[in-house]
């Protein structure tokens, strides 16, 4: 079968066994190309297993599906609240990072993997669950409610999707964006234009300084910021804002799951009632053989670049 790796830095599709062993088998549709992907690739942390954290298929009697791509040990005293995304076992155990991801014809995966897609959620765009996910469990953090005034910062993938996601939640939303396929796409999301109120939840989704001085600019006293955005490297505080308004910032990782309900089936839920949101963002799709051409037109947000999917 197909599988993308690293080859000499670059990602490349080779053949490789199919996957043999215990778990659930996946037919994959579509996987997601995320800025983090573009980020370990430079860095040389992708030399091993198959790309891909984002990915959405079928199970072998059909059904679709989403896959959350980490697990903990299940045992442990975070796992037991739900909080999976905090266990030391997680970090080394993610699929498409620690162990193969979604970027090949077919995988196995551990059955609690698994996220049922519901009906009008479609595999070839539910790679989108995974950034979904994100926006979901960082919302959750933050306490959102339905009377909120939230804005985002940053209109990659995870910015979109905290637009949306907060939208569905009742909230007016707005959005600092930077490329006019950005703006686009959030006014085709129902973006609300940025005011000089002061918000009460600010979404970090830059991952940068200057985002997060912008952030705490934007939130109200008594507000918080959710740091959704990935800081690959130190960021400066805005320390004197943040200490004058009382701002709570509310990291946020991955996702989890609050009593019976795991943030991605939200997630899988919200992608069906946003029927709108895989048309405005999902800019490009490649062919799995195509994985040099997806990424770097994933790296070329200038030139209307927002998801950008490879598909078996």
């Amino acid at each position: 079968m197909r599988a993308v790796r690293c080859v000499d830095g670059r990602p490349t599709t080779m053949e490789v066994a199919p996957p043999e062993g215990d778990g659930v088998r996946i037919k994959m549709a579509s996987a997601g190309v995320c800025g983090s992907d573009l980020h370990m690739l430079d860095l040389g942390m992708l030399n091993t297993f198959t790309i891909g954290h984002e990915f959405a298929g079928w199970l072998e009697d059909g059904s679709p599906v989403a896959i959350e791509p980490i697990h903990g040990c299940g045992t442990c005293e975070l796992c037991l609240a739900g909080d999976y995304n905090r266990c030391p076992v997680t970090l080394g155990d993610i699929a498409g990072i620690s162990r193969d991801g979604g970027m090949a014809d077919e995988i196995l995966m551990w059955p609690e993997a698994i996220v049922p897609l519901p009906a009008g959620a479609d595999p070839r765009d539910a790679c989108l669950v995974e950034p979904l996910g994100i926006a979901v469990h960082g919302y959750r953090m933050a306490g959102l409610r339905g009377d909120m005034r939230v804005a985002v910062i940053g209109g990659g993938p995870i910015g979109q999707t905290a637009l949306a996601v907060a939208g569905l939640a009742g909230c007016e939303v707005a959005i600092s964006a930077r490329h006019d396929a950005q703006k686009e796409a959030a006014e085709r999301l129902g973006a609300a234009p940025l005011t000089d109120e002061p918000y009460d939840i600010v979404v970090e989704a830059a991952g940068t300084s200057s985002a997060l001085a912008d952030a705490a600019k934007k939130c109200k006293p008594g507000g918080k910021i959710i740091v959704l955005g990935t800081y690959w490297d130190p960021v400066e505080m805005p320390g004197m804002e943040l200490s004058m308004k009382e701002i709570t910032v509310v990291p946020s990782s991955m996702y989890g799951r609050s009593g019976p309900t795991r943030d991605m089936d939200v997630a899988a839920a919200a992608l069906a009632q946003l029927p709108e949101l895989p048309k405005a963002v999902i800019t490009h799709r490649f062919p799995l053989d195509a994985p040099a051409e997806a990424f770097a037109a994933a790296a070329d947000r200038a030139a209307g670049a927002i998801k950008v999917v490879l598909e078996p």
